[in-house]
């Protein structure tokens, strides 16, 4: 009963007009930030933190956290249409749905991102509704020996959803977590590896690898061959919504994905990204059907499950926000500078304090999807389109977001010129057959997971036995040496060549 009466005061609140309106700009604002490749909610929603100081603290909320949800809604179309993420989390999206563009059935991909988001975020929504309380505690028992063993869980993920040899995603993701150890030890406070260069003093920022290595290697790639998008531009597109056999195979997908993203989407260190990668592994592992494309050819199996993860994550990220005051992602942070503006310390409080604010923003995200549903699907068409478009016009175009959306983000033109080098990079990734996947899940993840592990130490007075001792930290590392024992196993090794196949 008195959950009825919370949602009955979270829909009063949210369906005002005004809230109505700032849900909607967000949607909005949110879609075309996530089509935009290299314009993130994270750059947005920093530069609309100054508009907030006028907006009463529920309205802010809700059309900042309409931006977050909506970008994963629009970060699979640049990712299906041009192979380029306009999300980190749309990254495993490229994989089939790019696949399903060049065989002329970007419709069907864009439709399935949209269906299996609105699934999910739905879901997601009522997650957080009924679980918060019990999720929270969850959360409470992880420490930083637990986010450690979680990290090192991830990377080992990325070892196997990495197609090609084991040696070649391993070296990837040890250049990644090499990059990522650019900038300022956040114990010592030294600057590292920075070679002089005032710039490198705060890290390399994850989009520009993303941008240079996906979206410049990508144009430099294409632009040495005759096929690529190309071939793509001549494509004759039909139909824009799925058939019925791509309904009956996407359903158990869209459900699983759901459920892994709502479970790491409430744990700090797990996120969209990672959601997205674990959906798109667990998909990997599913028997394939008669006359069933394997994923990395073309399978929307593989766009549906990570687009669900990742807006089912980006939901239930709000549980540990709100209720812990812990911001699991740089959004979440950016929400803990808009709650602050207002005078409101996000935590366990919340709910008792604000209980308008709590309950309106969870009803408006039940707005939002069903917003964001009707404002996707009838424009699915108008996204194919642009598959049309001939290359000579759309590469200088992807050229310049890419540069814009850099260059905005630490309003530095030294990124510019590191995109143009990480552009370089990932061309000759392409030549020589890398993949880039793991690359950028250890630039992620690598200088968590150093700071995590320094942590650990310290409260452990540098025993190392802490991690195998606290039951989650070993279960976790327990999962990772499986994982790594089953990928080594001869079968295993076989079938890889078969089912982890090269997407390109």
């Amino acid at each position: 009963m008195e959950f009825l009466d919370n949602l009955s005061l979270g829909f009063s609140v949210a369906l005002t007009v005004h809230n109505v309106l700032y849900a909607f700009v967000g949607c909005l604002l949110g879609t075309l930030i996530g089509v935009l490749p290299g314009v993130g909610p994270v750059a947005t929603i920093a530069m609309l933190l100054p508009m907030t100081y006028s907006l009463s603290p529920v309205s802010a909320l809700i059309m900042l956290a309409g931006i977050y949800y909506g970008a994963q809604y629009g970060g699979s179309t640049t990712a299906i249409l041009v192979n380029l993420p306009g999300e980190s989390s749309s990254v495993v999206t490229t994989l089939d749905g790019h696949q399903m563009a060049k065989k002329g059935r970007a419709g069907p991909a864009l439709a399935a991102a949209g269906i299996g988001s609105f699934v999910a975020g739905t879901v997601g929504t009522l997650v957080i509704a009924v679980f918060a309380r019990p999720l929270t505690e969850l959360a409470f028992k992880f420490g930083t020996a637990e986010y450690f063993s979680l990290m090192v869980l991830g990377l080992v993920g990325a070892v196997v959803l990495a197609s090609g040899e084991l040696l070649r995603a391993i070296g990837m993701i040890m250049v990644g977590m090499l990059i990522g150890t650019v900038g300022m030890d956040v114990t010592s406070g030294v600057t590292r590896f920075s070679l002089g260069v005032p710039e490198l003093a705060d890290g390399i920022d994850f989009v520009v690898v993303a941008m240079g290595v996906f979206g410049f290697g990508e144009i430099v790639s294409n632009l040495c061959t005759d096929s690529g998008y190309r071939g793509l531009q001549s494509a004759k597109v039909e139909g824009v919504m799925p058939t019925r056999q791509d309904l009956r195979e996407m359903a158990p997908a869209v459900l699983r994905g759901t459920t892994i993203g709502s479970i790491l989407g409430v744990l700090p260190g797990g996120g969209a990204l990672l959601a997205a990668f674990a959906a798109y592994t667990w998909e990997k592992k599913v028997k394939l059907k008669a006359g069933e494309l394997p994923l990395g050819h073309g399978n929307i199996r593989g766009v549906a499950g990570p687009e669900s993860a990742n807006n089912a994550s980006a939901q239930t990220s709000f549980i540990p926000l709100l209720t812990l005051g812990i911001p699991p992602n740089a959004v979440m942070a950016l929400m803990v500078g808009a709650l602050t503006i207002h005078s409101i310390q996000p935590g366990p409080e919340v709910m008792r304090t604000n209980p308008d604010l709590f309950w309106g923003l969870i009803a408006s995200m039940w707005v939002g999807n069903v917003m964001l549903i009707i404002l996707n699907l009838p424009l699915v068409g108008i996204w194919v389109r642009l598959v049309a478009v001939p290359y000579r016009w759309l590469f200088p175009a992807i050229v310049m977001f890419c540069a814009f959306g850099v260059y905005t983000t630490n309003n530095s033109v030294f990124d510019v010129w590191l995109l143009g080098l990480f552009g370089l990079f990932g061309f000759v990734m392409n030549r020589l057959a890398l993949e880039a996947t793991p690359l950028l899940l250890g630039v992620i993840l690598g200088p968590l997971m150093e700071e995590y592990l320094l942590r650990t130490l310290m409260l452990s007075n540098g025993s190392w036995s802490v991690l195998v001792t606290r039951p989650i930290s070993a279960s976790l590392l327990a999962a990772a040496a499986i994982l790594v024992f089953a990928t080594v196993l001869p079968n295993v090794r076989k079938s890889r060549d078969v089912v982890f196949t090269e997407a390109s």
